[in-house]
């Protein structure tokens, strides 16, 4: 995989008229941006993925703004949570991380609301990626990749196209055994809440009771729990559908091309990867001018064509090769498509109840 990413167990693109509208109501920060700063003067460290962004983004950044930055790395959300808010002053001025850690970090005050009228970029998103439930009206973060779950698969080795989550949850009899699901508490249970019309977020005893029974006996029919090596699974034809992220899937049919996604029917989720400027952060308007940065159809056509996820960013994705959403139908989704899609949300204590039912789910397998 080109970036390990750990999904939490907890958590979980505007036209030009839209960015406007969005840049008048944006919010006022901790402190005015000082349009008459001189960049040269501020550097920025930034925390993301490993290999999530182009090799030379720092150089490049530098090169035209005078700002050096820094980039540091986290491994999962859960590292990169704990590496912003492990004091008042972490010396990191922008993040980068999942809707879920972004949600924790404006509840606790630990984020800058966004000067839009510093952000020009912003007109190149979809018109859907200005509403996250995790941060409606993109006050606090911008939109850097997002995408979907599905059902990634060997074409060769299934009839047709998978359309249900049901093609996993209870397969034909010669797929039994050779199925993958996501060993990652919520998403093992997003086919089958999808499957119930259920959403990915309920908390109802008797809803939660159906989704058990769901589990458990497709439990019984699965290959492996497996977040990481499934598309080594796939190519090995020892598994023949998977449920997967859309990025994951891509680069897996990248090294195989008998392998291909399919999104089912019920729906599925949305998640989102956002950066974000510290309130403790002293060089906010090179954060900002950083974050536009990114923003720029380069950057986000280079994430689209090197990593092969989708990006929120609607001007980059129109100017990518037909050939490339041929190849990785997982990019063919756009904006509305995605943005249809349910967000999963930190559920609290509440989570305690799909922590027992995994138990017993697992013991059943």
């Amino acid at each position: 995989m080109r970036r390990t990413r750990t999904r939490p167990a907890l958590l979980i693109a505007a036209t030009a008229g839209t960015a406007v509208v969005l840049a008048g109501c944006s919010a006022s920060s901790d402190a005015a941006l000082d349009p008459d700063a001189d960049l040269s003067t501020q550097t920025l460290t930034v925390t993301t993925w490993p290999e999530y962004y182009p090799p030379t983004l720092a150089e490049d950044f530098e090169k035209a703004t005078g700002v050096h930055v820094e980039i540091l790395h986290h491994a999962t959300n859960e590292e990169g949570l704990a590496k912003v808010t492990t004091s008042a002053d972490t010396g990191i001025d922008v993040a980068f991380l999942s809707g879920g850690p972004v949600s924790v970090l404006i509840e606790e005050g630990l984020v800058s609301p966004l000067d839009h009228s510093a952000l020009p970029n912003l007109a190149n998103l979809y018109p859907e990626a200005s509403e996250f439930a995790f941060d409606p009206g993109l006050v606090y973060s911008a939109p850097y990749a997002w995408g979907t779950t599905g059902i990634c698969y060997r074409s060769d080795l299934v009839s047709g196209t998978p359309t249900s989550w049901a093609d996993i949850l209870t397969p034909a009899p010669e797929h039994v055994g050779r199925i993958t699901m996501l060993d990652d508490l919520r998403w093992m249970f997003l086919p089958a809440q999808k499957l119930l019309g259920y959403s990915l977020n309920t908390t109802d005893d008797d809803e939660l009771a159906d989704v058990e029974k769901v589990l458990s006996a497709a439990s019984r029919n699965l290959l492996a729990f497996d977040n990481t090596t499934y598309g080594d699974k796939l190519a090995a034809g020892e598994a023949t559908l998977s449920e997967a992220f859309d990025g994951w899937c891509n680069v897996a049919a990248q090294s195989d091309p008998r392998i291909a996604f399919a999104l089912p029917e019920e729906g599925s989720d949305l998640w989102v990867d956002s950066a974000v400027i510290l309130s403790s952060s002293q060089n906010k308007e090179a954060a900002h001018a950083f974050i536009d940065y990114v923003l720029s159809t380069d950057v986000s056509t280079w994430i689209t064509e090197n990593l092969l996820y989708n990006t929120p960013n609607e001007k980059a994705m129109t100017q990518l090769p037909s050939d490339l959403f041929a190849t990785y139908t997982a990019l063919t989704a756009d904006g509305a498509r995605l943005a249809s899609m349910e967000q999963i949300v930190d559920l609290g204590a509440d989570v305690e109840k799909y922590n027992l039912i995994s138990t017993r789910v697992r013991a059943d397998q």
